[in-house]
């Protein structure tokens, strides 16, 4: 008996013909991307899963509860509905089939059927960087993923990242200060804001022509199993995956093993030995990652036909042939360059311990007014709570 999912599905409304019926695989209880995607092998084609009979899908070795939704119709239904309420909201989904997916992606072990993109599709299929790190990085950390990613973006590299707090949240700053491309890859639904502070920084990404993923179904909450899954698309969709700072188990680790297993470039920015956060850049180091101090430390090791691709935007010369180092003195007054001197890059001070350093030699207004020349020229960053750290 022929499958009654075959008279449900819908005349093609895009030039996406099967995209419902990847997200009928993808809404399918008990299938994963790697049994959806061998059952798709088995048939020859997702079309040839919809024409088969109960009998053939539980053949192939589907549970029954898969068998039975895929047979009756059931998944093109929730399909749909989905459909429905992602063109609603303004979002595209992409199957695993269209031309648009993006090419690295595809080539993993087991690449989502499906993602839903809000924002700019061809972004996501732009030759990127992933950057990744801990929720909780010291002023260092901040510091090295927003020069770094701010450098990459401004030479038409995109940034991809997962909009958490922490070195995530600062890598994407980093791509929106270069006005350059940034894709966040969600580990709830697309539709679903995690974490809600990050809401402008989202509207920023997707005003600059970047974009928001996911694989997970509209109103796909915050569980916590869902971001380790999300991480290999991180690194998958990337050509390589930076690490700035990562304590020895956090998920970042999962990211960076994920690339290892993808074939994946993995670099990592060293950081204090003494430091916790340090333990996961380091030991990559150790393992071979690439150290990275500034941006040319990435650019090197991509394909020479990407770097090929990746011409500068017109009138950008100047900022391109700026190159970020951790070592030289800026240009500033006397008064400045004493501030300067006692701050660090990879500590916060408060600014009662400055003027209390700086007592003999500086008023208090004078520190005052130098600190606003600082902040105002960007060599210094001021942090909650009255701290202050160097810029990078």
């Amino acid at each position: 008996m022929p499958n009654a999912a075959v008279s449900a599905i819908p005349a093609p409304v895009s030039n996406r013909p099967n995209q419902i019926l990847w997200l009928a695989l993808t809404l399918t209880p008990g299938l994963g991307p790697t049994r959806a995607k061998r059952l798709v092998e088995f048939f020859g084609c997702v079309d040839g899963v919809f024409k088969a009979s109960l009998t053939e899908l539980e053949a192939a070795g589907l549970p029954a509860s898969a068998a039975q939704s895929l047979a009756t119709g059931r998944s093109i239904e929730l399909a749909q509905d989905e459909l429905a309420k992602a063109a609603a909201a303004g979002i595209q989904t992409v199957s695993l089939d269209d031309p648009e997916y993006p090419p690295e992606l595809r080539q993993i072990y087991d690449p989502p059927l499906l993602l839903y993109i809000k924002g700019s599709v061809p972004a996501i299929s732009r030759p990127g960087i992933a950057m990744v790190g801990t929720r909780h990085p010291t002023p260092y950390g901040m510091g090295m993923a927003e020069r770094l990613a701010c450098d990459l973006a401004a030479r038409n590299l995109v940034i991809f990242s997962g909009l958490a707090r922490g070195v995530d949240t600062f890598a994407h700053r980093g791509a929106v200060s270069a006005k350059g491309k940034t894709v966040a890859i969600f580990g709830t639904g697309v539709d679903v804001m995690y974490p809600k502070e990050n809401s402008r920084l989202a509207d920023q990404i997707l005003s600059l022509g970047g974009a928001l993923i996911s694989e997970f179904p509209l109103g796909t909450f915050a569980a916590p199993q869902n971001f380790p899954i999300r991480n290999r698309i991180i690194s998958g969709i990337s050509l390589g995956v930076l690490v700035v700072e990562a304590a020895e188990y956090s998920g970042t680790r999962i990211t960076a093993r994920c690339a290892l297993e993808q074939n994946r470039e993995v670099f990592a920015v060293p950081g204090n030995v003494t430091n916790k956060n340090s333990w996961g850049p380091n030991t990559l180091i150790k393992q071979g990652a690439k150290l990275v101090a500034t941006w040319e430390d990435i650019w090197e090791e991509l394909p020479a036909n990407v770097r090929l691709t990746l011409a500068p935007p017109a009138g950008s010369e100047s900022q391109a042939g700026q190159t970020a180092s951790l070592f030289e003195e800026p240009s500033l007054s006397p008064h400045e360059k004493k501030i300067y001197a006692v701050l660090k890059a990879d500590e916060a001070m408060h600014l009662d311990e400055i003027i209390e350093k700086l007592e003999a030699q500086l008023s208090s207004s004078d520190i005052f007014a130098a600190m606003f020349e600082l902040e105002l020229a960007g060599k210094v960053k001021q942090l909650p709570g009255k701290n202050f750290v160097r810029s990078f």
